[in-house]
């Protein structure tokens, strides 16, 4: 489990590589700190108003957890082809969720637990996640959430079921601005 500190130290990390992207400035430096330097994968979701924003992220990380949150946060905000980028001006409106990953494993659908474990669905080039989180957000249950991981992938909602699709499963630290841990 990460400190407070920390977690307070990557959400600002976050606030600052967000608005350094919007605004087309240099993206912040690294700062020390030993969960910085630590390594690992992350997504960073971006939200205006409760809604979606922006959220990408990397399962396994683009070298430190620092470089990769300061990438992620950029990436969320300006480069999620689901939105426009953000504007400088909605950067202090944004609520910002930090999910920090385990590795992840593969599985078979009945393994996953939603709420619990976020899903990696592969087939073929087709890729698609969703976070743990998104289970608990939406009350989807096991079939939901792996129909609808399928469909962000671009395949058909049944895929799941496929003896040669590749499931994997991943869990989540999950925090956000106001303190509030959402898995």
């Amino acid at each position: 489990m990460t400190l407070e500190a920390d977690r307070n130290s990557i959400i600002d990390l976050a606030r600052k590589a967000i608005f350094a992207a919007a605004s087309g400035d240099p993206l912040p430096a690294l700062p020390d700190g030993d969960i910085f330097r630590r390594e690992g994968g992350a997504f960073v979701t971006i939200k205006k108003n409760g809604a979606l924003r922006g959220c990408i992220g990397h399962f396994i990380g683009t070298g430190s957890l620092g470089k990769t949150i300061i990438e992620m946060a950029a990436s969320a905000a300006v480069r999620d082809p689901r939105f426009s980028p953000v504007e400088p001006d909605e950067v202090d409106d944004l609520e910002i969720d930090i999910s920090l990953l385990t590795p992840m494993i593969p599985a078979d659908p009945e393994d996953v637990i939603p709420g619990e474990h976020g899903v990696y669905i592969k087939f073929g080039f087709r890729s698609g996640t969703l976070l743990p989180q998104v289970a608990t957000e939406t009350g989807w249950d096991r079939e939901t959430f792996l129909s609808h991981t399928c469909l962000k992938a671009g395949l058909p909602s049944d895929c799941w079921k496929r003896d040669d699709v590749q499931i994997f499963t991943y869990t989540a630290e999950v925090f956000c601005e106001k303190g509030e841990d959402t898995v």
